[in-house]
């Protein structure tokens, strides 16, 4: 029985990174269910604040994921125009143009939105250009997030 847990679990760790770059998978919380998965097994033991601490670094991620594009957009002189822009072209980026339109939705979004809000195309292009950085700094928590999942599993795993 642990064997299958163990391979669940590593499957559940490779979609888990996957998922940090395809919005079809939610990453930190795959990745998170092969850690509870391996806790049910007799080889791992991590502590139920361990858990509580993880799932809840999986909630932040998980928030901060649809809120850094906003943001970089708001830092990048953006207005309200390019935040519901960002907002609007990362939910249609995500349903109608995947793979690829979670990568350029936020940025057109927020591109075409400060357009509409009267900007000037370098200003627009300065507010695109924060949505695509918010959404690389979101990247990069939920790969970060995994990783050190991946290394709790196998510095346990070989303990």
């Amino acid at each position: 029985m642990d064997m299958l847990l163990y391979i669940l679990s590593g499957v559940c760790l490779l979609l888990g990174f996957a998922g940090c770059f395809l919005p079809v998978l939610p990453g930190p919380p795959v990745a998170y269910m092969g850690l509870l998965l391996l806790q049910a097994t007799e080889r791992f033991g991590f502590t139920v604040g361990q858990l509580v601490v993880w799932g809840l670094l999986v909630v932040v991620v998980q928030v901060l994921d649809y809120v850094t594009p906003i943001l970089g957009t708001k830092y990048s002189g953006g207005t309200k125009w390019g935040n519901w822009g960002c907002v609007i072209g990362t939910v249609m980026g995500v349903f109608l143009f995947a793979p690829w339109g979670i990568i350029f939705g936020p940025f057109v979004g927020a591109l075409l939105g400060e357009l509409l809000g009267g900007k000037n195309l370098g200003g627009a292009m300065k507010a695109g250009a924060g949505a695509f950085f918010g959404f690389l700094v979101s990247v990069v928590l939920k790969v970060g997030l995994c990783g050190y999942f991946a290394y709790c599993m196998i510095a346990v795993f070989f303990r």
